[in-house]
């Protein structure tokens, strides 16, 4: 019996790209909390712009290939966590960046499952 519907093999290799995006996703948001916690506690800071920037330049590459618009987003939170200005203004925004990035890498993942699922035959 199958967990799920069954996927033709680009299906296949695109939610494969999906759940390594989520796994990274949450890697990032990760790193992205303890940004925040460290700003709240007036610890130091400088070293979470670079991780960050770690993070999101191999999800870009991964997403690039077969999800461009998610991989635009990923790009620009690259360009927020690299400028200058209101530490605040910045975790805002990654924060935000981060929720929609899951939002929709769960988008994706759905309308992937809809245009490659395999009809099966049913056997009489």
């Amino acid at each position: 019996m199958a967990a799920g519907p069954k996927l033709d093999g680009a299906g296949v290799q695109k939610m494969k790209t999906i759940d390594e995006a989520l796994t990274q996703t949450q890697r990032l948001h990760g790193v992205v909390e303890h940004y925040g916690l460290a700003l709240k506690r007036k610890q130091p800071t400088n070293l979470f712009g670079m991780q960050i920037k770690r993070a999101l330049t191999p999800l870009v590459g991964l997403l690039k290939p077969q999800f461009g618009l998610i991989a635009d987003q990923v790009a620009a939170m690259n360009l927020v966590a690299g400028r200058g200005g209101s530490e605040e203004a910045k975790l805002r925004s990654l924060r935000e960046g981060v929720g929609a990035l899951k939002q929709a890498l769960e988008i994706a993942a759905v309308r992937v499952k809809d245009n490659h699922t395999v009809k099966e035959e049913a056997d009489a």
